[in-house]
């Protein structure tokens, strides 16, 4: 997960992909709206493949956070 980082001062502390400007929101609306991985790709060259499963991996685990037994 070091490919999805927040930052304070950064995009209102959103998570972002490598510390770019792009947030995970972003990358998750283009599929949302039923981009494919290479148009996201090409809308946001910046991006890697592994950027994009970074960003479902967040969103995974923010729907479905590991709880800790005590």
């Amino acid at each position: 997960m070091d490919r999805i980082t927040t930052n304070p001062d950064q995009c209102g502390g959103r998570p972002c992909v490598r510390g770019m400007r792009i947030r995970v929101a972003d990358v998750l609306d283009l599929f949302a709206a039923g981009l494919s991985v290479d148009e996201v790709i090409a809308d946001l060259p910046d991006l890697e493949h592994e950027d994009l499963i970074a960003c479902f991996q967040y969103a995974a685990r923010q729907v479905d956070p590991k709880v800790l037994s005590k």
